[in-house]
This record gives C-alpha cells, sequence and structure tokens, in this order.
C-alpha cells in the first residue's frame, strides 16, 4: 500500500518542504488548507509533487469540519498513515505582551492549538480503529518558541508550548496502538512568515545568534520528517527533534 500523508498548511513553506521531502520517499500527498483550490500557492504546489498529491480545502476553524476532511481523503487517496500537523499562523501583530489582544490571540490559538487537536483527534481515532502492521505517524510540527520567550509573540509562543503538550499527550495515549509520535521544532526558518523580520535576523545571525551561522530553509524541516514516517524512527515516539541550526542550545 502507498503511504499516504496528510499535511496542513503543505501548500508552501515549512509544510511544502515536508511534503516535497516525502513525495520524493514515495508518498502520496494531501495538502489540506483553508485556501480556494485556484490559489496560486496551491497550484504551484501540485504541479510541483505530481500527480501523487491532491488538495483539499479545510479551515481548521472549523472543528465540525474534520470528519468530513478524512472522509475525502479516504474516499479518494486511502486511510491517511502520517498525521503532519504543520499549518500555523503567526499574531494579527506583533506588540509588546502588556498589549496583546484578544482577537489576536483567539486567532491563533483557534488554529495553532483547538484545530490542530481536534483533526488530530479525528486522525487518531480512525488509526487506532482499524490497526496496521505498516508504519503510521503523527508528527507536530511546533517551533523552538515553545520553550524560547518572544516577549512581542506572547500568544504564539504559548501555543506552541501547548503544542508541545499535544505532542506529547498522543504520543502516550497512541504508543500501544503502534503510532509513532513526534514533535519537531523549527528554528529560523526563511518563509513568507518569517519575511518580515528578515532584515532583523540577518543581522542576528551574523553576530552568531545561530551556531550554524545561517538561515534554515523548508528542506531541512522536510529532510528531518523522513525518518520519523517511514517507521525508522519508531521506537522513539514522544521525542522532540530541533530544527534549527544549534539556536537552541544553552549558551553562556
Amino acid at each position: 500500500m502507498t503511504p499516504l500523508a496528510l499535511i496542513t498548511g503543505g501548500q508552501r513553506g515549512i509544510g511544502l518542504g515536508i511534503a516535497r521531502a516525502l513525495a520524493e520517499q514515495g508518498f502520496a500527498i494531501a495538502l489540506a488548507s483553508e485556501c480556494a483550490p485556484n490559489d496560486p500557492d496551491v497550484v504551484a504546489a501540485l504541479s510541483e509533487l505530481g500527480g501523487a498529491a491532491r488538495f483539499y480545502r479545510h479551515d481548521l476553524r472549523q472543528i465540525e469540519a474534520c470528519a468530513g476532511l478524512l472522509d475525502a481523503v479516504e474516499a479518494q487517496q486511502g486511510p491517511v498513515t502520517s498525521f503532519i500537523s504543520n499549518a500555523g499562523v503567526a499574531p494579527l501583530k506583533r506588540v509588546d505582551l502588556l498589549d496583546t489582544q484578544a482577537e489576536s490571540f483567539d486567532f491563533v490559538m483557534a488554529i495553532n492549538l483547538r484545530g490542530g487537536f481536534f483533526l488530530a483527534q479525528e486522525v487518531a481515532r480512525r488509526m487506532v480503529r482499524a490497526p496496521s502492521d505498516d508504519p503510521r505517524s503523527m508528527v507536530f510540527i511546533t517551533s523552538v518558541s515553545a520553550e524560547m520567550v518572544t516577549t512581542d509573540r506572547s500568544d504564539y509562543c504559548m501555543s506552541k508550548a501547548a503544542g508541545s503538550m499535544m505532542a506529547q499527550l498522543f504520543a502516550a495515549r497512541l504508543a500501544a496502538d503502534g503510532v509513532s509520535v513526534f514533535e519537531v521544532r523549527p528554528g529560523i526558518i526563511q518563509t513568507a512568515m518569517t519575511a518580515a523580520v528578515r532584515e532583523k535576523y540577518d543581522a542576528r545571525i551574523a553576530d552568531g545568534l545561530i551556531p550554524a551561522r545561517r538561515w534554515g530553509f523548508a528542506d531541512d524541516v522536510g529532510r528531518m520528517v523522513v525518518p520519523l514516517v517511514t517507521g525508522q524512527m519508531a521506537y522513539a515516539t514522544g521525542s522532540v527533534l530541533a530544527v534549527d541550526g544549534g539556536l537552541s542550545i544553552p549558551r553562556l
């Protein structure tokens, strides 16, 4: 059976880097996003990934639509063997912790946490109901911000910290069912989300913020995910893996 990866937010950025890496390993790809099917990013991603990839429109905030999304994926491509919970949003505006607004907080949590949890829950239920000897996995893409504080992105940091606990909970619950669960923490990655702070981080990276002395790329994250979803690290379920060029290493 061809393995199938469902990737939220897989039409661009880190998600597309993961989709690209898994497609190269022979995975069928299901991309889920709130974007319209004719969105330029979606069209470009499907063209790059080839015939093994399909797109499904899904707004993570609509948790009542989770079952329908999985039904559609299963009808067209078969059961999901790997779920990559990647979609995430930044705050509506970077502001000091003391000025964080409820509107931004609710927006970030609705997508990064609430929506991600209930879709993962539906995927997990179906995996548990249909045991398999083939590798099955869930990968939660969080961030170094799960532990590293940025006081002008408090809502984002809290959502990623909670996402880290979410990964641990699913790992503990699904281990006996043969489903491996991992948390991957990207660092400073070149994506549309970080474009607005490019100059700021160019300077800080040059000053040694990242031991590797370079930005991370979506393909760095994609290559990390491959052994997690192909069963090579199944007994390491619950592991947290940083893809950050050494950014999160404690240093004096």
